[in-house]
């Protein structure tokens, strides 16, 4: 028989014409804690509230115990929500909200004073019944919110973002305290968050989200270890990002230097290697793979955050000891602390369609957020312009009005400036990670189409910004179907 207690089957969400989930996927076991993790706006607590009943989705079903559950209201799902802001009554005492549920269902007083106590226990606040809700600390108040959803016995308990009002030592208690209920409980826990130590503290299982969908799926062990992409990679605990290309079997070259590593990819295959700062070894500059100079190292408690510049890479090291600005010094990374992600080819991509010839020998072509004129020779090899008509190498004439041409450019090719007017595209900056010695800038424009951009300088998240892409430096091919590729 299946564990498999909740299953999301190709879940969409849409409101207003704008997609806010897609593609969602998702099995989770009979008393997993399970933590959706993600940045404000990825998708999570919209998923906590289709789950919970408070929102319906627009496409796919929701099973829960082999009962598809999709369609159903709030109250008749075996399902309790904890909220962000706890929604206890300030009127009643704590006994009361605890058994606000029970009372509804018309429960015997005996049945609820036992039930209430039981719950009560479970959250380490047996004795509070009398107590009004004002008198009680933020994590008392918390444990309450918990006691009253378990106090109806459901076979899922579902918090978003339930430890966010507490202040950081309050926050770390009642992360151990929630992990210690789950394992009292033995339901299943489904938890929304944004704080990726709560996250990697707490799950049996993490569900990275980014932009409505699932990034990444794995515990926290293998979330942090081995981040199947760029943003999860960034996203999760601290990275350094480095553009580099596989030399042969297991070996990848980076900041100037030739590692070996344990992931294999082909031999000149152009990839991104991610070393968490604390797998960096500092040693003496002559014995190091790699060697910079400190320029900064910061005491946080435990261990030292030490930056190295080395060639044109800053490099984030935690080390135990304390160094002084300026010293050279040498680093070493062990082959397993090296994780290999392939660059992700298929960014700045864009098709559009060929509308008219132009006169003076270009083609017109129409993209989603930007029209260009194109010598036919860039489009189709070889091709001339005679007479408004395209003639082949081969002297064929080619009629190419309604033709689709994929254009593209790499990211380093293009620039981002505050003068919207001097962009090709313009758009909003979504995202933005640190590589090397840039940052890798994602712009989204109106139409949702995602540009790429390296640049030096730092922008902000959601600034307003023009991507100028040189025309010399933007590629062109013809592509037979244009739904291939999209």
């Amino acid at each position: 028989m299946s564990d498999t207690l909740i299953e999301f089957k190709n879940i969409k969400k849409v409101f207003d014409d704008t997609v806010v989930v897609e593609d969602f996927n998702l099995e989770v076991k009979k008393g997993e804690f399970v933590t959706l993790l993600g940045p404000s706006g990825c998708g999570k607590t919209t998923m906590l509230r289709i789950l919970g009943g408070f929102e319906l989705p627009t496409e796919g079903t929701i099973m829960l115990d082999g009962k598809d559950i999709s369609m159903l209201p709030p109250n008749k799902r075996p399902i309790n929500t904890v909220f962000q802001k706890y929604a206890l009554f300030p009127h009643l005492n704590v006994y009361d909200n605890v058994a606000f549920g029970l009372k509804l269902k018309k429960i015997s007083k005996k049945e609820q004073d036992e039930k209430v106590k039981k719950a009560l226990e479970l959250v380490d606040l047996e004795g509070f019944e009398k107590r009004t809700i004002h008198t009680l600390s933020g994590g008392q108040q918390q444990r309450i919110a918990i006691a009253r959803a378990i106090v109806n016995e459901p076979e899922v308990l579902l918090l978003d973002e339930s430890l966010s009002a507490l202040d950081y030592k309050m926050r770390k208690e009642m992360q151990v305290e929630l992990k210690n209920m789950h394992k009292k409980l033995g339901i299943t826990f489904i938890f929304v968050t944004h704080d990726q130590e709560e996250a990697l503290t707490m799950s049996d299982k993490i569900v990275v989200m980014a932009d409505g969908e699932i990034q990444q799926i794995g515990t926290p062990e293998e979330i942090y270890n081995e981040p199947k992409n760029l943003f999860v990679a960034d996203f999760i605990g601290e990275s350094n990002i480095f553009k580099g290309t596989m030399t042969e079997y297991h070996k990848a070259r980076f900041c100037g230097t030739e590692f070996d590593c344990v992931d294999d990819y082909e031999k000149d295959m152009v990839i991104d290697a991610v070393i968490r700062p604390e797998d960096i070894v500092i040693t003496d500059a002559s014995k190091g793979q790699i060697t910079g100079e400190v320029l900064s190292c910061d005491f946080k408690g435990t261990f030292y955050i030490v930056v190295v510049q080395a060639g044109k890479n800053e490099i984030e090291i935690h080390s135990l000891k304390n160094y002084q600005i300026g010293e050279t010094v040498g680093m070493c990374i062990e082959p397993d602390n090296i994780h290999i992600i392939p660059y992700d080819s298929s960014i700045n991509h864009y098709v559009g369609e060929i509308t008219k010839s132009q006169e003076e020998g270009l083609l017109h072509v129409e993209f989603v957020d930007f029209e260009i004129d194109v010598e036919p020779s860039r489009i189709i090899p070889g091709a001339t312009m005679g007479d408004g008509e395209v003639v082949g190498p081969d002297g064929e004439i080619i009629d190419t009005l309604g033709l689709y041409v994929e254009a593209s450019f790499a990211p380093a090719d293009a620039d981002l400036t505050d003068d919207a007017e001097q962009g090709l595209v313009v758009g909003n900056i979504f995202s933005f990670i640190y590589v090397d010695d840039h940052y890798r800038y994602t712009v989204r424009s109106k139409s949702e189409e995602d540009y790429v951009v390296n640049d030096e300088d730092l922008w902000n998240q959601e600034d307003y910004v023009g991507v100028i892409i040189p025309e010399d430096k933007i590629s062109f091919r013809i592509i037979e179907d244009k739904a291939d590729e999209e």
